[in-house]
């Protein structure tokens, strides 16, 4: 019997690719914030989610028995995003392990990245460490979690080839930061696409994160000469010492075109070392592609990426904020004291000025001069505990529309940190 996939991130790159290279091997769901006009005929169901409400992600894991977790989220997808995109990345993550524990999912494939085996977590870069969190969030209730990490994934439509790709297009010049000097394990798209299809089931690989590699390790200046070679283009490539992280992010974002958001933390983690220390497990074993015909494959690959289907056009919303604000908890307090002080707090730091008001799970806040509060905020209390609080927003004349909106408290990675959260306001 096919086992039933849901994959989260269906629309990007490797999620792509594996539903062209696997549809027939497993039933899939293909999870998209749009909603298509058709279901394909390719055995793919495609259902609409907003992952940023656990209520919606709840119900369309509804049936899978495994999920991919291929989520990523650098770039905003609301007019106004006040937070950055680790903060995002961890309350999606929180969202999405919750509803799978709540549908009884076998298991969580994550891709995640090689970490570096020098310093500490704490120093990673704010790309790395944001991976590494996922990972532990993704494995914080009961579903099992494997993670694959990995390198740069050498193939076509890749962000991080992609940029290699430009560079050599465009500059017959490159003086090369000094970080082009770190060494990296790229792996090819084939070979990660075979180490996900494995990881499905395998039971003694749950629980485990594992790095997967190519079996080359090299510079990433000497991968863009290689890839200059096997594009055919004489290419000058020198090192220079004065190049810094903040003016390379400007570099490689200007001559390759690529969006600044998603390169800033890309080139960021370039200054660590990431090559495997570690066998891979026997239940995983793989014959890696050797990196120059990796790297001819995402130049000219060998079939064509099949076509998304066709999405309806979102609907425009008039209130389109989120913001996300993280504080390192070390008094170790729940989300719920959290929560009742901000009740006292607004009223204590706009003292004269602001004035609160509770009525049961109501909370209503008042400019001290006008009779119709500002803000009313509703506890759900059905769906709050110690580690969460959720208040939809009700009411106020700072509100334009009381029908989508919802502020929540929220405990992470073993309390560690409180995020304080504003959906749809």
């Amino acid at each position: 019997m096919k086992k039933t996939i849901v994959i989260a991130g269906a629309t990007g790159f490797i999620g792509r690719w594996f539903m062209d290279t696997y549809s027939a091997k497993y039933n899939i769901i293909a999870l998209s914030r749009k909603e298509v006009k058709e279901q394909p005929k390719n055995g793919i169901e495609w259902r609409k989610v907003e992952l940023y409400s656990i209520t919606d992600t709840t119900k369309v894991l509804n049936g899978a028995d495994y999920a991919l977790y291929l989520v990523h989220s650098m770039t905003p997808s609301t007019r106004l995003n006040q937070g950055n995109f680790e903060d995002t990345d961890l309350i999606l993550a929180d969202n999405f392990a919750r509803a799978a524990a709540a549908n009884h999912l076998k298991q969580i494939v994550f891709i995640g990245g090689i970490l570096p085996k020098e310093g500490n977590p704490d120093d990673l870069s704010t790309h790395l460490k944001s991976r590494y969190e996922v990972e532990h969030t993704l494995a914080a209730y009961e579903t099992p979690v494997t993670t694959l990490r990995a390198g740069i994934i050498l193939g076509a439509g890749g962000s991080s080839f992609n940029i290699v790709k430009k560079l050599v297009e465009r500059l017959p010049v490159m003086l090369c930061p000094k970080w082009t000097e770190s060494l990296t394990q790229p792996m090819a798209l084939d070979d990660i696409l075979v180490c996900i299809d494995k990881t499905f089931g395998n039971q003694p690989l749950y629980g485990k994160s594992i790095e997967v590699g190519g079996n080359e390790v090299l510079t990433y200046r000497q991968m863009l000469e290689m890839t200059a070679k096997l594009m055919q283009k004489k290419r000058w490539v020198f090192t220079v010492p004065f190049f810094s992280i903040e003016l390379s992010k400007l570099w490689v974002g200007y001559f390759s075109g690529s969006n600044a958001a998603l390169v800033s933390p890309l080139v960021e983690s370039l200054k660590h070392t990431m090559i495997l220390d570690q066998s891979v497990p026997k239940e995983l074993e793989y014959t890696p592609t050797p990196i120059g015909k990796a790297i001819s494959l995402a130049l000219n690959p060998q079939k064509k990426l099949s076509n998304l289907p066709a999405f309806m056009r979102p609907e425009k919303k008039q209130s389109t904020v989120r913001s996300y604000q993280r504080i390192p908890n070390a008094a170790n307090r729940s989300s719920e004291w959290v929560a009742n002080r901000y009740k006292t707090w607004l009223p204590v730091f706009f003292k004269f000025f602001i004035l609160a008001k509770e009525d049961g799970p109501k909370v209503q806040f008042f400019i001290s001069i006008v009779k119709k509060p500002m803000l009313e905020l509703t506890l759900i209390e059905s769906r709050s505990d110690a580690s969460r609080q959720l208040f939809y927003i009700t009411g106020g004349w700072l509100v334009a529309r009381v029908d989508n909106g919802w502020l929540e408290f929220r405990s992470l990675l073993n309390n560690k940190y409180i995020i304080t959260v504003i959906h749809e306001f």
